[in-house]
């Protein structure tokens, strides 16, 4: 202290004076008690100071503070019933009288001439032999705000005296490097900045501006709520900070801005003065339809109600301490009276104040003099309302706090002590640092259940209400609990809300305010970013297809599975289509119709033929043969049937088979008619008789060759690598195409091959035999299916190959219909015309060659 002294202490002595003075030493102490142990304690009774330039041609006065606090007053008040009800605990500091030192100063100088008056330990004035009188305090209480704190804090902490706030929330104060002594009983800000961004993202406000008074509190404040909204995605349109002693300018420049802005909610950390200013020229200006969320530092200051343009802020949310209730407070309050603080300017203020009379009739002959009578039981004021205790609480925890940290001192056993060689303090002299050892272990649970402690950093743990401004019945504007916050809980269960319900912003709205740069992407769509904006500030892209996104506010589309498709409104992945050419689509039932169509022709051919069977037209044209041809043709047209419906393992391996088979049958009837053809042109001429070469028999056998070997390369494929039914997923990506997978392309280009080869060589061979006789025509009809034969199968393949899923299998059938018809209609159809219509050509005689020009020819 010797140091502090010489720093602090400049010692005036007058010649023939009797007292030593301390130059410019604080006021004495607004509210004082003496004790064996004395708590200090800083409060401002009063919110403000008049300005004042210095000139320094003069020593600089005390600045007098005006306007009154009432709740710091009961803060105040609080200590004092707190340390006597204390004092009349037999088992809490036995045999131990606490007393306080209560200073009532308003601005920031004041408060740290305050704290040093504290931490001096000098009297303003004391003996000439004994001018180094002391009178320690073992800790100090308050302030309320953390600016004067964040100024008398680090000063008070190199003298290592415990300084308890029970209001001062700014984080910074939780750096033990520059606050060592520092604790609090109300959380830091940093854990009200990361409930207020939960809150805001609670709701839905993703755009939002951000407003904070231009101190340490504020700014930092602010600075971890912007911190902690950005990484749950809430953007900042605007964050400006101001203080009520800015210019005016200043306050109409963040009104224009607030103004201008599209959010409509507005975070706001800053003290009862500011937010009264901003309300009052937001109302002035009528600009309504804005939701304010706030710090606990004005939520819940009952001066709001008396400020003009207060119903700007009704439906405000913020975070504030737990209610609680003190037994016994009221009754204290109740009880005040100026006699009990004979010296406290302030106590004979406020009783002039509340009862409207002067205590010296003298100084003010304006107000009738008090008559001595006066009492506060029946006074309903700010005061003397104990109905929502929260700081006052935290005040009453401090000074408990302080009081364990004490008991646990005193009645620590030797040998079992904290200090060098487990040794305990010495009661007799009780140092501050010694009782700041003792406070970092205080743990205690308060009447009201509530655990006390403080953790490495001096914090408290970050319990909170949400509570919500409304107007009571009264006319007054109160907080009403809607939720709570817990950060010591899980992540998820941290902040919880009830059924109370809020009322917001302006109580204009009864459903929660949106504010957002952008409406929420709805399922289907997702999010692009605007360049050069926010991330709040997007545009909802539909998702691609193929694509969901099945969530609000997708960031992405996922893929659908490979076996599944997005639907129209892009937010379901559905099972793909299964496509294939089936029996009750259009296309499908007319190739089915076409199909029967042949057959039913075939089978009235084969009537016809077998009809007249006798004939000579019937006989010169090989009926074995032509019967053989027909039987084939039908399976031809049966055989593209299996070409619809849902494949199968059994339908993929018939259908290429068979209609190779089929085909190379109808083929080899085909060739041998025209084998039989030429024979018997050869055979007309003299000294010829080749038909012995290529009777019935050898037909049968030419048949049954030709046939064997497309059935032997038929086996080998369904052997080797058969067709098998496949899920196309590459055509379309949409849909699946359930085909036939060729399973060996060489087995499959080898039946077509074969066919083609006998198609060739049956056409060449029809081709050669054009100039027989005119009556005797068959090869200019097998000529011309074989064309027709050859020019539907050269046209199938590049057909075949370009078309696309179920068109594949409606191209073969075509193939095949079409020239299953051409067979029929050329080779057929003259005949049964003939037949049918022209019986007196069906002669021998006409078959021969044998009647006249006139005759019709075929």
């Amino acid at each position: 202290m010797p140091l502090l002294r010489l720093i602090l202490l400049v010692l005036l002595m007058g010649e023939g004076d009797s007292v030593c003075r301390l130059q410019g030493s604080a006021q004495p102490p607004e509210l004082a008690q003496d004790g064996d142990l004395v708590i200090g304690g800083i409060f401002s009774f009063r919110t403000g100071q008049d300005y004042v330039v210095n000139t320094f041609q003069t020593i600089p006065g005390v600045r007098k503070c005006k306007n009154f606090n009432f709740r710091e007053f009961k803060f105040a008040q609080t200590v004092i019933f707190t340390i006597n009800e204390i004092n009349k605990d037999p088992d809490m500091l036995p045999n131990v009288k606490l007393g306080y030192k209560i200073y009532g100063d308003c601005g920031t100088m004041d408060i740290l001439r305050a704290a040093l008056a504290l931490v001096s330990d000098v009297t303003r004035e004391v003996s000439d032999n004994n001018c180094t009188k002391t009178d320690t305090v073992q800790a100090i209480l308050g302030h309320s705000g953390s600016s004067p704190t964040i100024a008398f804090a680090p000063v008070v902490g190199k003298f290592h005296i415990p300084v308890i706030s029970h209001f001062a929330t700014c984080a910074c104060l939780s750096n033990r490097k520059e606050y060592p002594t520092f604790y609090r009983t109300i959380p830091s800000d940093f854990y009200q900045s990361r409930a207020l961004a939960k809150l805001v993202k609670h709701f839905g406000w993703t755009w939002i501006g951000a407003i904070a008074v231009d101190n340490e509190y504020g700014l930092n404040g602010i600075s971890a709520f912007i911190q902690a909204a950005h990484e749950l995605g809430v953007c900042i349109e605007y964050s400006e900070a101001f203080s009520s002693s800015d210019p005016p300018e200043r306050l109409q420049k963040l009104i224009e801005i607030i103004k201008d802005a599209t959010s409509k909610v507005i975070m706001a950390f800053m003290s009862h003065r500011e937010i009264k200013l901003l309300a009052k020229e937001l109302h002035k200006q009528n600009i309504t339809g804005l939701q304010w969320a706030g710090s606990d530092a004005w939520v819940t200051d009952h001066s709001l109600t008396d400020s003009e343009g207060h119903s700007i802020l009704v439906g405000s949310l913020g975070f504030t301490v737990s209610k609680a209730k003190i037994p016994g407070l009221e009754e204290h309050l109740r009880q005040l009276h100026p006699s009990q603080f004979p010296d406290s300017q302030f106590v004979r203020d406020f009783w002039e104040d509340v009862f409207d009379c002067a205590l010296n009739a003298t100084e003010n002959t304006k107000k009738k003099p008090c008559t001595g009578l006066e009492s506060l039981q029946n006074i309903d004021s700010q005061f003397t309302d104990v109905s929502e205790l929260r700081f006052s609480n935290n005040v009453y925890k401090s000074v408990y706090a302080v009081a364990h940290a004490l008991d646990n001192l005193i009645k620590c056993k030797e040998g079992k002590g904290p200090f060098l060689n487990s040794s305990c303090a010495d009661i007799k002299n009780i140092q501050p640092w010694q009782v700041l050892q003792y406070l970092d272990s205080v743990n205690f649970t308060t009447q009201e259940g509530e655990r006390v402690y403080f953790d490495s950093n001096g914090d408290s743990p970050a319990r909170y209400e949400l509570v919500n401004l409304q107007m009571t019945n009264k006319g007054t504007m109160e907080g009403v609990t809607v939720g709570i916050y817990d950060a010591s809980l899980p992540e998820s269960h941290q902040f919880i809300t009830n059924n109370i319900p809020v009322v917001w912003g302006n109580g204009l709205t009864k459903q929660v305010p949106v504010s957002v740069c952008s409406e929420s992407c709805l399922p289907g769509t997702h999010k692009v970013l605007q360049k050069g904006r926010p991330v709040c500030c997007y545009d909802c892209i539909p998702c691609p297809s193929g694509e969901i996104s099945n969530v609000t506010d997708s960031i992405i589309c996922m893929k659908c599975p490979p076996m599944y498709w997005s639907n129209k409104q892009r937010d379901a992945c559905i099972p793909k289509t299964i496509e294939f050419l089936a029996y009750n689509e259009i296309l499908g039932l007319l190739l089915v119709l076409f199909s029967l169509l042949g057959v039913f022709l075939t089978m009235i051919t084969t009537l016809v033929f077998y009809c007249h069977k006798e004939t000579p037209l019937v006989r010169a044209n090989n009926s074995e043969l032509s019967f053989l041809l027909l039987f084939s043709l039908t399976l031809c047209f049966l055989c593209s049937l299996t070409f619809v419906g849902r494949p199968s393992e059994w339908s993929c391996m018939l259908r290429h088979t068979a209609f190779g088979i089929t085909f190379v049958l109808s083929v080899s009837c085909v060739l041998g008619k025209t084998i039989v053809v030429l024979m018997a042109f050869k055979a007309t001429l003299p000294g010829t008789n080749v038909m012995k070469w290529f009777g019935p028999a050898q037909q049968r056998l030419s048949v049954l060759g030709f046939t064997l070997i497309q059935v032997l390369i038929c086996i080998l494929w369904l052997t080797i690598n058969p067709p098998f039914p496949f899920k196309n997923m590459k055509i379309y990506k949409d849909r699946i195409i359930l085909e036939c997978a060729l399973g060996s392309p060489v087995g499959f280009w080898a039946v077509l091959g074969y066919i083609g080869l006998l198609a060739i060589l049956c056409f060449v061979l029809a081709f050669l035999a054009r100039k027989l006789p005119d009556n005797f025509n068959e090869a200019k009809f097998i000529t011309f299916s074989m064309l027709i034969f050859c020019a539907v199968w050269i046209t199938f393949i590049p057909a075949y190959v370009s078309s696309p899923g179920k068109f594949t299998a409606a191209v073969e059938i075509f193939a095949i219909l079409a020239s299953s018809y051409g067979l029929l209609f050329c080779i057929f159809l003259p005949k049964c015309f003939i037949i049918l219509f022209r019986p007196e050509q069906n002669t021998k005689r006409h078959m021969m060659g044998k009647t006249s020009h006139n005759d019709v020819h075929f």
